[in-house]
């Protein structure tokens, strides 16, 4: 295994600041990766008017129908009452339906409305075309090693 002062350093140089301890930690790579993908993520989602989260809510219930709010939060790791808030929004916009459970007053059902599945299908390919710009340098048998690592570190049992 190759010592910190082997560790090739990315072709972009910052300066002329060595940085490759930094660059040799797991960790920092995987939070320099995430911040320049996040930046385009963010603007490709800006122009759909959506963040991440209201994203990977409608991508829950879309691919849930009926799902509860609850299992939503909990599929998402998210705050109750800030799963509340996204679903607010994407009812509002009429993107998704919320319906009380029958037997249960305190449970709602979601579903996309198909203005929802529509919009859904229209964002899902400008995520697409973000990832392709900024994975373009990986074939899809890469990608997909790297998504199995990524899942891998997050300990998913998926």
């Amino acid at each position: 295994m190759p010592g910190p002062s082997r560790i090739k350093e990315p072709k972009k140089e910052i300066g002329r600041v060595s940085q490759s301890d930094l660059f040799g930690l797991v960790g920092y790579n995987i939070k320099r990766a995430y911040m320049y993908m996040h930046r385009d993520f963010r603007a490709t989602l800006d122009e759909l008017q959506l963040t991440q989260r209201t994203f990977s809510v409608l991508s829950i219930v879309v691919a849930n129908p009926e799902i509860s709010q609850s299992a939503v939060t909990a599929a998402l790791a998210i705050e109750r009452s800030g799963t509340v808030v996204i679903v607010d929004e994407l009812e509002g916009r009429d993107l998704i339906l919320r319906e009380k459970v029958p037997g249960d007053r305190r449970a709602y059902a979601l579903r996309a409305t198909l203005k929802g599945h529509d919009f859904y299908a229209k964002a899902l390919a400008a995520v697409h075309r973000h990832e392709e710009r900024i994975l373009g340098n990986m074939n899809s048998d890469e990608r997909q090693t790297l998504i199995t690592l990524l899942q891998r570190v997050q300990n998913e049992e998926d």
